[in-house]
């Protein structure tokens, strides 16, 4: 599994407090972008623009209450929101936002849960990364597997081979050009088509 030195982190800190900022800071030290937004317009119009693996949200914010904020983003981008909120409207808030994969704790809160918590959003991004290069390499194989099949039907229809004739053909046309057998299949679809 990455580790977070593996992956390419960012992070989009939204807070109106430079006091908050500089200690959600401290935890990101091994990040590789890190922006601060002091509003949700602000935050909104920087998650158009990329995807982030961990926004913090230090609500509430000069403009909005940071609950949609964190939806929008939760439901739009790839990355893994935290919310901070004030400890009376912990359980209303927790309630609301659960269900889209926010993570919420209060404010103030003991000293390094802020930290652990974004601890376990990097955790939970590198498995998410981890996962993400497992499917992409299951898509690739998939693809191949499909463009060799389709190119094996065209030798047994058109050269008149047997599969495993037509399986070697094409491993063997791979291995002689220095080719991918998919490679190698899609040369062959393209002369049969």
């Amino acid at each position: 599994m990455p580790k977070i030195e593996d992956c390419a982190h960012s992070a989009l800190i939204v807070s109106a407090s430079d006091q908050f900022d500089a200690v959600a800071k401290k935890s990101l030290t091994r990040f590789i972008t890190i922006e601060i937004k002091k509003s949700g317009a602000l935050a909104r119009r920087a998650a158009l623009e990329r995807d982030y693996d961990l926004v913090i949200i230090n609500a509430p914010l000069p403009d909005e209450n940071g609950i949609e904020l964190s939806l929008d983003i939760a439901e739009k981008n790839n990355g893994n929101v935290l919310l901070v909120v004030p400890q009376d409207n912990y359980e209303d808030i927790l309630d609301t936002v659960t269900d889209q994969c926010v993570l919420v704790i209060t404010k103030p809160s003991p000293k390094g849960r802020l930290d652990k918590a974004i601890r376990l959003m990097i955790a939970i991004r590198n498995k998410q990364y981890a996962l993400e290069k497992k499917a992409a390499s299951v898509q690739e194989k998939l693809e191949e597997l499909r463009v060799v099949s389709k190119a094996k039907i065209v030798l047994v229809e058109k050269k008149h081979m047997t599969e495993d004739d037509a399986h070697r053909y094409i491993g063997k046309l791979a291995m002689n050009n220095g080719v991918s057998r998919k490679y190698a299949a899609e040369k062959i679809l393209d002369e049969y088509e």
